[in-house]
């Protein structure tokens, strides 16, 4: 070890030098004595006489408060002490090998990241689950692609949720995978859901199976921890199923009732006189009916996605962001409720045939707008309460 540190200055310092070891006996009581040997530096280190600049200064180490080297050159009798370990930490002179590379891996914004499975794998747990919903991915589609569809922002939804994998990509790639055999409890149920939904023609509980699967899949691969980064936008993929028929049908017809009240109570104060049977509303010239189309479900559940798109994009704190998908829900409420107003004030003052076919569906298009600019306000006005200080929250 000692000879190899005077080789090392020797090639550092590219100057004659020998190596002298003072050790100092202290594990005896009594007068210190003390003993020299000198090592000779071999003659290919010495040949390195040009490569520095500088004088070589003696040099002393103290070596566990014991013993001593001394590293002496013929050019200089100045004399400066040091600690090994400075030494050590100052220079690395043995170049370390790289790193072996795995040739199974793959690279992530420069990372090399193992696959959570082989591809041959993944390609037949595609096909098989293709295989299984592959009539229930056709039916939905179909529901979206109707001309009357309450959900034919379902489109959105899927590519909105693999944009989020796409930017959260480098996050993902940091975590450990930890597979955890928990995954084949959930993909049991989500078989179980498929077969009660497929033999009971219900197809809602077809659809929620095929995210139950995901979920297993991605525990079973990759473990609980990567499932709760991913867990975002696999429950955004919820707002892509349509609403059960009993369910929708609760939903809907009270917001016909709210909406026609709403209108009832506004016309007059306007100068229309109403008269109100449910959700039916008599005018002077004519009855309008606030039909299930008009109910406003399916500005609502428009409005409420876009809402939670807008709140991923251009906002940072999570409770800003439930904020604005709860503030979508009143919004999308008062605007059906303005549209029917002016349905009633068109018929009164200019012309009933004009509530009806282009002009009725270009207000409902008009109202949406409004809703994403009252979005856009009822941000504004929450950063003016509660600026964003530059910690998520």
């Amino acid at each position: 070890m000692l000879r190899s540190i005077g080789k090392s200055f020797a090639h550092i310092v590219g100057k004659p030098a020998t190596l002298q070891v003072e050790t100092a006996a202290s594990a005896v009581p009594g007068p210190s004595e003390s003993s020299t040997g000198t090592f000779p530096i071999p003659a290919d280190l010495q040949r390195r006489q040009t490569e520095a600049p500088e004088p070589l200064h003696a040099r002393a180490f103290t070596v566990a408060h014991s013993s001593k080297l001394r590293l002496c050159s013929n050019r200089s009798r100045a004399k400066e002490a040091f600690t090994l370990s400075q030494l050590v930490e100052s220079e690395s002179l043995v170049a370390k090998p790289p790193a072996p590379r795995d040739v199974t891996s793959r690279s992530i914004l420069g990372r090399h990241i193992k696959p959570a499975i082989p591809f041959w794998q993944a390609a037949i747990l595609a096909t098989l689950s293709l295989w299984l919903y592959g009539p229930t991915i056709y039916h939905l589609v179909r529901q979206w692609s109707a001309t009357d569809s309450d959900f034919s922002h379902g489109f959105f939804v899927p590519l909105f949720s693999a944009f989020v994998l796409w930017q959260e990509r480098r996050r993902l790639s940091e975590i450990i995978r930890k597979p955890s055999w928990s995954g084949l409890a959930l993909l049991a149920f989500g078989l179980c859901l498929l077969i009660v939904g497929q033999l009971g023609a219900e197809l809602f509980l077809a659809r929620v199976s095929m995210l139950v699967l995901i979920a297993g899949l991605v525990v079973l691969f990759a473990g609980w921890s990567f499932f709760r980064a991913v867990f975002f936008p696999w429950a955004f993929l919820l707002l892509m199923i349509p609403i059960p028929t009993l369910v929708f049908n609760k939903i809907t017809f009270p917001l016909q009732l709210l909406a026609s009240r709403i209108a009832a109570d506004v016309l007059p104060v306007l100068g229309v006189p109403v008269l109100r049977e449910g959700n039916v509303i008599n005018l002077p010239s004519m009855a309008l009916n606030v039909a299930e189309a008009c109910s406003g479900i399916r500005s609502l559940m428009s409005l409420v996605c876009l809402a939670i798109i807008y709140g991923y994009l251009m906002e940072r704190r999570i409770v800003v962001r439930w904020a604005l998908a709860l503030i979508s829900l009143p919004i999308a409420v008062s605007a059906n409720s303005a549209r029917i107003v002016g349905a009633g004030l068109v018929v009164q003052y200019w012309d009933p045939e004009k509530a009806q076919g282009f002009y009725h569906i270009f207000e409902g298009w008009l109202v949406f707008v409004v809703c994403l600019v009252s979005l856009y306000l009822a941000h504004l006005l929450i950063q003016v309460i509660w600026p964003d200080r530059g910690v998520p929250s």
